[in-house]
């Protein structure tokens, strides 16, 4: 059964997301108005429950002799999908995979490699795999933050940019949360297509709605509260973040 989260809960998630590193027992209890033990018998609670799943360092490998680091977006038999996802995270290089609940593009792998040669391996191993590398890009850098909705009650929680990243040239990828009056809310990929919502060389490339993972068609409908993420070679556009928020939210 899914571990139900309280106040408590959601709190001690957004600092240690926010910096686990140097976020403190007796910082975060000062915030929450509990006792540090609480918050140390929490946290242990959240990890043995799966929810806390471990922490990691952010690093710019670029700042690191220069390494390369890049994102083959690839297609895995659905049947296949966690058992591929599995062998592919041994491959030396490999430092994350991620599976989407899609059709095509179900496979995302982050490598890094000391050059081309170096990626050309892992390229290779991933083919070997029985993976269709669809597409692939130099990740240029990579930013996260907290979970607003589990920050304090003061904290905005209208439709926001949730997660971005800047690939090789002028690419990106962006995973944008659908406001309830946003243009887009409520319109399918087609028709937003026909107004020219979006960019010529964007391209929606995963719809997570209810925990589900959509593989995104024509006549799939943008509905509020869907986390989209987009895609594009020449940049993300502002237009098209404000395509997905509400009037209010894009003019503050």
């Amino acid at each position: 059964m899914d571990y139900r989260l309280d106040e408590i809960d959601r709190r001690i998630i957004h600092a240690l997301m926010a910096d686990a590193r140097t976020t403190s027992a007796p910082t975060i209890a000062e915030d929450v108005s509990v006792s540090s033990g609480t918050i140390r018998n929490r946290i242990a609670q959240l990890e043995e429950q799966g929810v806390i799943t471990g922490y990691h360092a952010a690093i710019d490998f670029e700042q690191a002799e220069s390494y390369l680091p890049n994102l083959f977006m690839c297609n895995a038999p659905v049947s296949e999908r966690e058992s591929i996802a599995q062998q592919a995270r041994i491959i030396p290089g490999v430092i994350n995979v991620r599976e989407l609940l899609t059709g095509r593009r179900n496979l995302h792998v982050l490598a890094v490699g000391a050059d081309t040669e170096d990626l050309r391996r892992i390229a290779r191993s991933l083919s070997d795999l029985g993976l269709e590398i669809e597409d692939e890009v130099l990740v240029q850098n990579e930013t996260t933050q907290s979970y607003s909705p589990f920050g304090p009650g003061n904290e905005t929680r209208e439709a926001m940019l949730t997660d971005f990243i800047s690939l090789s040239g002028n690419a990106e990828v962006a995973e944008v949360t659908v406001d309830r009056d946003a243009p887009v809310a409520g319109v399918s990929l087609q028709e937003a297509a026909r107004r020219e919502t979006f960019t010529d060389d964007t391209l929606v490339i995963a719809i997570e709605r209810d925990d589900t993972v959509l593989t995104p068609h024509g006549d799939t409908e943008i509905r509020p509260d869907d986390i989209v993420t987009v895609f594009s070679r020449n940049g993300v556009t502002e237009e098209t973040i404000r395509s997905f928020r509400s009037s209010e939210t894009a003019d503050s």
